[in-house]
């Protein structure tokens, strides 16, 4: 990954974008694609979409990846000065005690720490996890006069955790799900503009994913692509203790996963595939037998149904502050998808034979 890639890359895990508060990511995304975009457009609720122009004649595709992360919500602040918690998406209470938060406050950001009872005061052997709501943020106020001068109810939470190298090509960090997804739709549409294809791109970075595909389900209708590409992290289960009726073989640096089933249009995974054989480049397989879990499933009913696709990026540790993925795996799928486009006016029409 280049330099100037990666500075965007950390940017967006950076920058906090917790679902119904991604303004402050959206709008770094935007900085970074305008330059290759010939129109940027956005809606009230905040999905960003930047547009490069292809020929009248030829297909549209738009390739998505989803700018929120999870995370926590200011619910109640107490009188002791103690924040009480809710869950933005699919926060996990098992890794949640013990860490380090910023809660995102109108005069910035205040920090604090999700208190765990020391080992000393808790029967060994007998540890119960909390739910979310019944856990509480410590930022260390006198008092909840003392707190609420600082935040108020509301204001979203983020884990204080960003981004770190770890061993070749490897990153850990938090909401690396999928701000990895916009990173891909972003270099595809660099890399589309630089090639100078034919087909339209849509390269957009999608609000509220995690709270049920809402920006998704704003925008496909208008847009109408011939084509769509959810951009997301997939399970990664090349490491110990993954359960053990887990059957996916998907493991990091060995390229991204083209969806099968499902919402997966059968006609656009073999485009994707064949344009990764044709490109020589790695992708692994999987099956999505009901639904994808992506943008993948807003977007193919939309507009009287779009082909759309699931493309997957490897992710270790999924939903917790510590998400692993390899850098490799995400420049090969910008590769792939920008190949894809520039095969389009060969591929499309991407419907049934029937």
């Amino acid at each position: 990954m280049d330099d100037p890639q990666r500075e965007f890359l950390d940017d967006l895990l950076t920058t906090p974008t917790p679902s119904g508060y991604e303004v402050a990511g959206q709008r770094r995304w935007i900085e970074y694609v305008e330059p290759h975009a010939d129109e940027i457009r956005t809606d009230d609720y905040g999905n960003a979409i930047a547009v490069l122009e292809g020929d009248d004649d030829a297909p549209s595709i738009a390739v998505a990846g989803h700018g929120d992360e999870i995370g926590y919500i200011v619910r109640k602040i107490d009188d002791e000065g103690f924040v009480h918690l809710g869950r933005i998406g699919g926060s996990d209470r098992t890794v949640s005690k013990g860490q380090h938060v910023r809660i995102h406050g109108d005069d910035g950001p205040v920090n604090g720490v999700i208190g765990q009872n020391a080992i000393h005061l808790r029967d060994a052997g007998e540890e119960t996890y909390d739910d979310i709501a019944e856990q509480r943020v410590d930022v260390g106020a006198e008092d909840g006069e003392a707190a609420r001068e600082l935040i108020e109810v509301g204001d979203p939470i983020t884990v204080a955790s960003t981004v770190t190298d770890l061993q070749g090509s490897t990153i850990a960090g938090r909401g690396l799900d999928n701000r990895v997804g916009t990173w891909v739709a972003a270099e595809t549409l660099r890399r589309a503009a630089e090639a100078d294809v034919d087909a339209t791109v849509y390269a957009i970075s999608t609000v509220q994913e995690e709270v049920g595909l809402k920006g998704a389900q704003m925008i496909g209708d208008e847009l109408a692509p011939d084509a769509a590409v959810a951009v997301d992290v997939f399970h990664a289960t090349d490491y110990p203790d993954v359960p053990a009726d887990e059957t996916s073989e998907v493991a990091l640096g060995d390229g991204p996963v083209v969806g099968r089933g499902s919402a997966n249009h059968p006609v656009l995974a073999d485009a994707v595939r064949d344009a990764a054989a044709d490109a020589d480049l790695d992708v692994q397989i999987a099956a999505d037998g009901i639904r994808t879990g992506t943008d993948a499933d807003a977007f193919f009913t939309q507009a009287g149904g779009t082909p759309s696709l699931n493309v997957g990026l490897p992710n270790r540790y999924m939903h917790t502050p510590v998400e692993v993925v390899d850098t490799e795996d995400l420049v090969a799928a910008a590769e792939l998808l920008a190949a894809t486009v520039e095969r389009a006016p060969q591929t499309a029409p991407f419907s049934v034979d029937l």
